[in-house]
């Protein structure tokens, strides 16, 4: 018989550690950071209790090492850090990647740079996680904007890293880690997990990045009598490196087809009231709570505004975005850093609709009262722009 739902009141931090836990992580290395360090002291404390592993490493470059091997020896693996830790681990992630060892990085993210403002909240690294290691590779990240998502967007986070391959990312902010909230916890018969493709050949017909078994090869985990080699190197179907162009373009095109924005489980983004809208919010993290709030305004306003939130923010969700675009008259992109994003927005909506960047590096959040302001700007700039044009006909 299942157990039931429990109702938990906890902080964001938290609610990511009983996550990793439903998940089924079993290695947790780190090194404690703020606005994320909650998350290595609970796991320190529980994951012993499900026969689990945690190791307080020397810093971040360790970290993201360990969780590797764990990774390779077949455990789910994770490691929470922000931004100065997330810096640190770039050279790693991209060795993740080049393995196709699925692990997972929480960054609960600060102000920057360098040091920056450890204890307030920024959206400081959202190029930073796409585009931090060097050269083209797979990743997946997801953002979350409550401590309900905290909770279940770990839960994904891990699920799509082991499907996929991949190093993935859950971005937060520290108001969102530190944020408390009641959360319903599903019982454990609710929770999906997923795993790791498994082999379906002998040690004899095995090739590690063999990819006649589909874009996503069979993982196997050292020590179970299948050998093979291990290189950060670029690499041929048997892992060991190569330099030949065509091995090269191959695994490469291999690594990009894996994570794309079709793929399932990664084109997810929230839409509210977007049908009929005009001014249209794309937002994320904390920023989206207040445009949710100055949506919710503005209708009552009489004004048609409605928000995109990306849940899976790499790989970006063009095609929504592009629909999107070609409906609405004004996109406006409200940002806790000076305008990561808007670029992507502006790429996907083609000219079809006016984009708009909100920024805001003061360490404070967005209002909905300041974000229903910058809608009624641009309504009453459209009304007029209509009756001149209209008398000039």
């Amino acid at each position: 018989m299942s157990r039931k739902r429990k109702k938990v009141f906890v902080q964001g931090n938290e609610a990511i550690g009983l996550g990793s836990l439903a998940a089924g992580v079993k290695f947790f290395a780190g090194y404690p950071i703020t606005p994320s360090t909650e998350i290595a002291e609970m796991l320190s404390e529980e994951l012993p209790k499900v026969g689990g592993k945690f190791i307080q490493m020397e810093d971040e470059i360790a970290s993201m090492a360990a969780i590797i091997g764990a990774s390779m020896a077949g455990l789910k693996s994770m490691t929470a850090t922000s931004g100065p830790g997330f810096s640190l681990m770039q050279e790693n992630i991209g060795l993740a990647s080049m393995l196709e060892a699925p692990c997972v990085v929480v960054n609960v993210q600060r102000g920057g740079p360098s040091t920056g403002l450890p204890t307030r909240t920024h959206s400081a690294d959202m190029m930073q996680a796409k585009w931090g290691s060097h050269g083209d590779y797979p990743i997946i990240v997801v953002m979350a904007s409550s401590v309900k998502e905290c909770f279940e967007l770990t839960i994904r986070t891990v699920n799509l890293s082991e499907q996929y391959r991949v190093p993935a990312v859950l971005l937060t902010e520290e108001s969102i880690g530190h944020m408390r909230e009641n959360v319903e916890l599903p019982s454990p018969d609710e929770i999906k997990t997923v795993e790791r493709p498994a082999p379906r050949v002998g040690p004899e017909e095995y090739m590690p990045y063999d990819e006649s078994f589909g874009d996503v090869p069979p993982f196997v985990k050292f020590g179970v009598g299948y050998r093979y080699h291990v290189t950060g190197l670029t690499h041929d179907e048997s892992g060991f490196p190569t330099s030949r162009p065509d091995e090269i373009e191959k695994l490469m095109l291999r690594f990009q087809r894996k994570v794309t924005e079709d793929k399932p489980g990664l084109r997810d983004v929230e839409s509210y009231l977007v049908d009929d809208a005009d001014v249209l919010f794309f937002a994320y993290g904390s920023s989206a709570r207040a445009a949710k709030g100055a949506v919710n305004l503005a209708r009552k306003e009489g004004i048609k505004a409605g928000l995109l939130r990306p849940i899976v923010i790499w790989p970006f969700p063009r095609s929504v975005v592009a629909r999107a675009a070609r409906r609405a008259k004004h996109i406006i992109v409200p940002e806790l850093n000076l305008g990561q994003i808007i670029g992507e927005v502006e790429r996907a909506a083609q000219g079809a609709a006016m984009v708009h960047g909100m920024s805001k590096v003061s360490s404070e959040l967005f209002s909905p009262g300041e974000l229903l302001e910058e809608v009624r700007r641009l309504v009453k700039k459209s009304f007029w722009k209509a009756v001149v044009a209209s008398a000039a006909k």
